[in-house]
């Protein structure tokens, strides 16, 4: 009788635990379809650290918390204009924004009720950032997703992780009280901004080295914010594998599979994929930061991405000011030529068998193959496939025994990126 009832009570844990396992609606897939097909969107790291021009880790340095949060009382952006951001971020071939709404310092840009630690209470600009984001997005058909920092060097009730120590805060931990904070401020941004499409949380790398494993909670966070919004799309910066609840894996400074930064060794998913990477080298506005990629090197880079399956999510960091940097925009504006002429080599496209090489990528979508050549270099590649194809836009040779399609290449070392043709 006993063995009997220990059996009832374990399928009775296997039956709760696989009835609470995380389903997304038809809605939500859809939405994630909707995301792959997006392929290139804008990151903007933006809040009050602007004003120190080093960076968004800057209250991290060792600066006192009440000194770094007087700043707040001299933001005032007054170049600022959602909508000439959005247009320029529309031009460039961007289908979606993702708005840092709150980083690691604590500081909301929206007027959440939980704190006056905010862009309308805190400073002299009193304008509601995402509002006017927002309305931007929706105005100009640009999706709207929001960052969300679950650590905080500021609130004395998030508990300690391995990052900002020297704050000058007094520690009283209570993460039950801090995770109801969470919940009610991703209440407001979810209820009150309607066309937020994704969440995009970052901090849960703080306590990736505590002795006793931290319990963060997330799944039952996620839970939550589905709940109020089940076409809603979850994202966690956290390097490691997609935990329940998230419905896309990113991928920080390294494209899917590769780990040059030591932030992106984790096994890709089945879920949609999006690598974010920076525009120069900062997250967050800095003056001396002026080493910025050049537009051949970006446009490279979401090609690559595309040819992996994956969003490219590229980063700029606004002045304080409120004006996106010159060098930024002139980037944006050169992406948005190549985009005008090749968009349909990526937006809505997939990863390929044929995979990529020292060449380049490729990347299909309707029957046809795209092959990216990058390397300018190359005059001659050679292509695995089944069947002879219907069509090619280069010079080609299909070899029946050896199922291989040898391309040959014309001079093409100005291009950004030949791109041939290949109608299956």
């Amino acid at each position: 009788m006993k063995k009997l009832l220990l059996l009832i009570v374990a399928l009775s844990s296997v039956t709760t635990s696989l009835r609470a396992a995380y389903e997304p609606t038809q809605e939500n897939l859809q939405h994630r379809r909707d995301f792959e097909e997006m392929r290139f969107g804008i990151f903007l790291h933006w809040g009050i650290y602007s004003m120190f021009a080093q960076g968004e880790w800057y209250l991290n340095s060792g600066l006192q918390q009440a000194e770094y949060s007087k700043v707040a009382d001299a933001f005032y952006p007054h170049r600022f204009d959602a909508r000439e951001w959005v247009r320029a971020i529309k031009a460039s071939g961007a289908r979606y924004i993702t708005l840092t709404s709150r980083h690691h310092d604590g500081f909301s840009l929206w007027p959440t009720q939980e704190s006056n630690y905010n862009v309308v209470a805190a400073t002299p600009f009193g304008r509601d950032v995402i509002r006017e984001l927002s309305d931007a997005c929706r105005e100009e058909g640009i999706a709207f997703h929001l960052y969300y920092s679950i650590l905080d060097w500021m609130r004395p009730d998030y508990p300690l992780g391995r990052t900002g120590l020297r704050t000058g805060r007094t520690p009283q931990p209570d993460y039950d009280h801090y995770f109801q904070f969470m919940k009610r401020q991703l209440r407001e941004l979810l209820m009150q901004y309607d066309n937020v499409g994704a969440l995009w949380f970052d901090g849960y790398w703080d306590h990736d080295q505590d002795s006793v494993p931290f319990d963060w909670r997330m799944p039952e966070l996620y839970a939550y914010c589905h709940s109020l919004k089940p076409s809603l799309l979850i994202g966690n910066n956290h390097h490691i594998s997609p935990l329940e609840g998230e419905d896309f894996q990113m991928f920080e400074r390294d494209l899917p599979g590769e780990n040059t930064a030591g932030l992106s060794g984790q096994d890709i998913s089945h879920l949609p994929l999006e690598m974010c990477q920076t525009m120069n080298g900062m997250w967050g506005y800095k003056v001396s930061d002026t080493n910025y990629k050049s537009a051949q090197e970006l446009i490279r880079l979401l090609v690559r991405a595309a040819g992996k399956g994956s969003n490219l999510l590229l980063n700029i960091g606004p002045q304080p000011n409120g004006e996106l940097p010159a060098q930024s925009l002139e980037r944006l504006q050169q992406m948005g030529t190549w985009m005008k002429a090749n968009g349909h080599t990526i937006y809505g496209t997939t990863r390929t068998p044929l995979g990529e090489g020292d060449w380049g990528t490729t990347t299909q979508r309707d029957g046809v193959v795209y092959v990216h050549v990058l390397d300018p270099d190359s005059r001659q590649l050679s292509l695995p496939m089944a069947k002879r194809p219907h069509k090619v836009s280069a010079s080609s040779k299909y070899d029946k025994r050896t199922r291989a399609l040898t391309i040959y290449l014309p001079e093409h070392a100005e291009e950004v990126d030949y791109i041939v043709t290949i109608k299956l």
